[in-house]
């Protein structure tokens, strides 16, 4: 009983540090950030939990959701994320990370948003000149991690960023830091708190911004092409400070039951909760649920399902993971994510 108290009392300080800031009813940013593709939800397992993950963090996803998380990797582990996105978009996530005893944990990471080819169509030819144009955003991410005490670990991310449609193109730098403290409390309880991309500002650029300008178009043989460039504005990256807190509530051979819970507070929207759960029997199979952007204004979260297995190959020395999720986007329709992992 006095277990289950404390959680609930942990679960409520983290909606406490939400809800507050919903009276002061200060405007929305959405929109008002590059490369928004950062704030896609990464792992079928994570995402199937409702996003609440950054106090889980125990898995090669943590690169994402909180990199002190690298430090709690027992082996090397590998993943690849695949998800048909909204509007015909498609969404790839792959990394690996391996501990490397009292020097920390490393890890690479690598993030796609891509479509097909779109046919050029200008005001004069609308039905399109016959060209295709490309359009798409990915990031690299290098990962270091490492357990400083038995109860504190933290990790780091420096990730390289591009975005690009057709002939122009933009660039940026980011940081990502994440603590994990873990309790003496309900088996462990976990306590993340992360902050994610703190970057540079990105501004496109490219031959698509080169035009043409006369010097005088009333004075008859003046230069009619003079080049000059069309300067874009610069815009910040989608910052957001998320922390989380993860407790173990049934722990045994046989049954494990994890709750979590995560507050947000990003940079171009209103502060919101997210809820998760996961049950594992025999650490071999398991069904998840949670709900995402609780009290979050205009927000097209909600309910996720989904399941996942981890069986051994060739022995215990290799695992194989398969983890399955269902999101509900409200009126943006559903997305189903797949996701295989390796343990090795």
């Amino acid at each position: 009983m006095n277990r289950i108290l404390v959680l609930c009392v942990g679960m409520a300080v983290g909606v406490g540090m939400v809800v507050p800031a919903r009276s002061q009813e200060s405007v929305s940013k959405v929109g008002t950030t590059a490369a928004p593709f950062l704030e896609i939800p990464v792992g079928a397992r994570a995402m199937a939990m409702g996003n609440a993950f950054v106090g889980t963090a125990d898995d090669i996803t943590s690169l994402y959701w909180n990199p002190a998380g690298l430090a709690r990797l027992l082996s090397g582990e590998a993943v690849f994320n695949h998800a048909y996105w909204i509007a015909d978009m498609r969404f790839d996530y792959a990394a690996v990370g391996v501990p490397l005893s009292d020097f920390g944990s490393l890890g690479i990471s690598f993030t796609q948003l891509s479509m097909d080819d779109q046919p050029v169509r200008t005001v004069e030819r609308p039905e399109g000149t016959g060209e295709q144009f490309e359009a798409g955003s990915y990031a690299i991410g290098l990962h270091y991690a490492r357990t400083l005490l038995d109860w504190f670990a933290i990790g780091f991310t420096v990730k390289y960023i591009d975005e690009h449609i057709w002939h122009m193109k933009s660039q940026a730098f980011a940081l990502d830091v994440g603590t994990l403290f873990t309790t003496e409390f309900l088996n462990g309880l976990r306590i993340g708190a992360s902050v994610t991309n703190f970057g540079t500002e990105m501004q496109l650029a490219g031959s698509d911004a080169r035009t043409f300008h006369p010097v005088d178009p009333t004075v008859y043989g003046s230069n009619q092409r003079i080049p000059q460039n069309i300067e874009m504005d610069s815009w910040d990256l989608p910052m957001n400070f998320q922390i989380g807190i993860a407790a173990d509530v049934i722990k045994s051979d046989d049954h494990l039951l994890t709750l979590a819970i995560d507050a947000l507070h990003p940079s171009d929207n209103h502060e919101s909760v997210n809820l998760g759960a996961e049950y594992g029997f025999r650490r071999i199979l398991f069904l998840r649920g949670g709900y995402q952007s609780l009290f979050l204004i205009d927000g097209e979260g909600g309910l996720s399902l989904g399941a996942g297995v981890l069986a051994p190959l060739f022995g215990e020395d290799l695992k194989a993971r398969f983890d399955y999720a269902y999101t509900n986007y409200g009126r943006l329709n559903a997305v189903h994510v797949f996701a295989v992992g390796l343990l090795f």
